[in-house]
């Protein structure tokens, strides 16, 4: 179990945190001629190594990384601009699975804890994907319904993305604390402040839009903490 959070964490890190979005449109146009794909490989191959800390694990390190290129190199060559957001969605289904299959071929090796309790690996996990990873997911989930608009600023887009991480952390922590109707009563803050001002500006379409992506933050950061308290309840 915790080898699995360890991997998950080093794929987290390495797919969201530290990959740059620079990265990201440069193996797009070159594809497999793009030397950032081969340094995402690394960052992963390095992750794995770091987070696992153990001499034996480093060829089932490579070979995960060899294997997480190839599934973004097929996504990379099959993907449009129409089928990117399916795609997205392909890829990381595609990496969970090569790190289920390192996990069985990896079955009879023990990993050390770091001498940190077994309940800080899902922690860490969580709280990391709460971040950046989900507001990604979300945006790619919903992308489909990207309202056009002529407002050519950055900073309300950015502060609605910090806003997105801090409600998720918020949630997680008191589903973890057993405070849910704090639950409730973020949500309601959120909706005075925000969904009064999209009503004001009668941008239906922006409104709905803004909706969606609220209540899938909620939902994504509520069965998580849900999940990880459940899994918590296994390791205690």
């Amino acid at each position: 179990m915790i080898l699995l959070f360890k991997i998950l964490l080093a794929h987290l890190m390495g797919d969201f945190l530290l990959q740059p979005t620079s990265w990201v449109k440069n193996k797009e146009k070159r594809k497999i001629k793009s030397k950032f794909l081969y340094f995402h490989f690394l960052v992963h191959t390095l992750l794995l190594m770091v987070l696992v800390f153990r001499i034996e694990f480093i060829p089932y390190a490579i070979l995960l990384g060899v294997i997480h290129i190839l599934i973004d190199l097929l996504k990379l060559y099959l993907q449009s601009e129409v089928t990117k957001r399916i795609w997205f969605l392909i890829d990381q289904i595609l990496h969970i699975f090569s790190i289920l299959f390192l996990i069985i071929l990896y079955d009879n090796i023990i990993i050390n804890n770091y001498s940190l309790v077994p309940q800080f690996w899902p922690i860490l996990t969580a709280l990391l994907f709460l971040t950046v990873p989900a507001s990604i997911t979300i945006k790619n989930l919903i992308s489909i319904w990207t309202p056009n608009t002529n407002d050519t600023k950055q900073d309300l887009e950015n502060a609605g993305t910090y806003i997105g991480i801090l409600e998720r952390l918020f949630i997680f922590l008191f589903i973890l604390i057993g405070q849910f109707s704090a639950i409730g009563f973020l949500l309601a803050a959120k909706s005075i402040f925000r969904f009064g001002d999209l009503t004001k500006s009668k941008d239906r379409k922006l409104t709905e839009y803004v909706l969606i992506g609220t209540l899938l933050s909620f939902g994504i950061a509520i069965v998580t903490g849900l999940a990880t308290k459940y899994i918590l309840g296994f390791l205690s």
